[in-house]
């Protein structure tokens, strides 16, 4: 069976009450949008089409190339968004399975198992649906005394005895092709002036075709998102699935309720976090960790046995065993070779720090390079712009910097120079001598 998938993201979500359009709100790091391309993707190759409408450039921008677009310039109806297809699929597609852009968490095994039935059915029509105490506004699936769906009543619609029935349809559904495109036309128009897929259930049923209905097996995979509420709840769903995934893996989670990681984060084994710890972005962190708590980790490479607490790492590079924090701050380009510690209220900007080396509580270095075994006291501070230019500090290998010292950039101390306790070198330290001061001058 030739299957295309129709995915239908031309909605203006007012709901939502926001000028961006509802499919880009975030989710777990991700627009919305993401999820349903990435879910069909991983279902068929192509064809694969968007039909964007509200926020059409933004929309356009974020789908990228992944997608076949189709513009549908009215929103007149989930039917009408369909029929605006027709021109790229009737020829193309056997059958058409049509999504939602805000169903974020149908998995694509789902879809799978839907086209499947549809392929051996023999109807025109196969409904996913759901059995649920909590109806979320879908339609009721309403069935004749033989058991057949004979109508789908959206909720406004039903009277008490339907609104009772707790089989919903979900919105997604497979299409046969050649059925569908001349009932598309046939369409009634709603009183609201809309033209709905779900009448064509209708018109199914009056033909004496058979339409057929398959029930998801988790009714969390059918929540759409149509307000912020929806947004949380989606975002929890989503935090639960990535947490139990990382912990039948190998990794403790002290609280998966306060645990926050995205998708595209990578952990090795035995690595533990602990409450309120953020890993986001392209961060990869190593085997036999401890981060956290109150630790935001983005874009950050984390080698092995690392410390990290109580702080937030940006852009940076640790080796294995380093320890950081409490509250430290590692900003981009920041780069902590094998053994590092890092105290409290330090900070790190575009610089390397070599192995073993040590920089105490309330430092900054920033454009600096600091070789192996070297001491960084309290309140060290490299002066590196002057604000035009930024400018270099080099530290070489077993120096020991004094407390409260100021490096003026440009300047290099040399391997196993010292300054003394609020030195303000302005001038480059030669190896193995002493400089205290203000300005600091080489000891005679």
């Amino acid at each position: 069976m030739r299957l295309a998938v129709v995915i239908l993201a031309a909605g203006q979500g007012t709901r939502m009450k926001s000028r961006l359009p509802k499919v880009l709100h975030p989710l777990g790091g991700h627009p919305l949008l993401t999820y349903s391309i990435a879910t069909a993707r991983a279902l068929i190759e192509a064809p694969l089409i968007l039909v964007i409408g509200h926020g059409a450039e933004a929309v356009r921008e974020i789908a990228g190339s992944q997608v076949t677009i189709v513009v549908q310039p009215e929103q007149l109806g989930t039917g009408h968004a369909v029929l605006q297809t027709e021109s790229v699929l009737a020829d193309v597609a056997e059958a058409v399975l049509v999504v939602y852009a805000d169903m974020p968490l149908i998995r694509t095994e789902t879809l799978r198992r839907l086209a499947e039935a549809h392929a051996v059915g023999g109807s025109p029509i196969t409904l996913l649906t759901i059995s649920a105490d909590n109806p979320r506004g879908f339609g009721r699936i309403v069935r004749d005394t033989t058991g057949r769906v004979s109508a789908i009543v959206e909720e406004a619609q039903a009277t008490p005895a339907q609104l009772a029935i707790r089989e919903l349809y979900t919105g997604v559904a497979c299409y046969d092709a050649t059925w569908l495109w001349p009932h598309l036309h046939r369409l009634p128009l709603s009183p609201s002036g809309e033209f709905y897929l779900t009448d064509l259930v209708a018109l199914a049923v009056a033909e004496g075709r058979s339409v057929q209905a398959l029930s998801a097996d988790d009714p969390e995979e059918m929540i759409g998102i149509n307000t912020r509420a929806h947004l949380a709840e989606a975002e929890a769903i989503l935090r639960r699935r990535i947490n139990h995934r990382w912990m039948e893996a190998g990794i403790t989670l002290i609280d998966p309720s306060t645990t926050y990681i995205q998708d595209t984060v990578e952990i090795g084994p035995d690595t533990v976090i602990l409450p309120n710890t953020h890993l986001w972005g392209q961060t990869r962190i190593g085997a036999e960790c401890r981060l956290g708590p109150n630790t935001i980790v983005r874009d950050t490479t984390i080698g092995d046995r690392c410390r990290v607490e109580a702080s937030v790492l940006e852009g940076a590079l640790l080796e294995d065993d380093v320890d950081v924090g409490p509250f430290a701050h590692l900003r981009p380009g920041a780069h902590l070779a094998r053994g590092v510690h890092m105290g409290n209220f330090g900070e790190v900007k575009n610089s390397y720090l070599g192995p073993g080396t040590k920089m105490g509580h309330f430092s900054y270095l920033g454009d600096a390079t600091v070789g192996q075994n070297v001491n960084i006291g309290a309140g060290t501070i490299t002066c590196n712009y002057d604000g035009e230019r930024k400018h270099p500090t080099i530290i070489e290998d077993g120096a020991f910097i004094g407390s409260d010292t100021m490096l003026v950039a440009p300047v290099r101390v040399g391997h196993d120079a010292k300054t003394g306790a609020g030195a303000v070198v302005t001038h480059d330290i030669p190896p193995g001598s002493v400089a205290y001061g203000v300005p600091a001058r080489v000891k005679g």
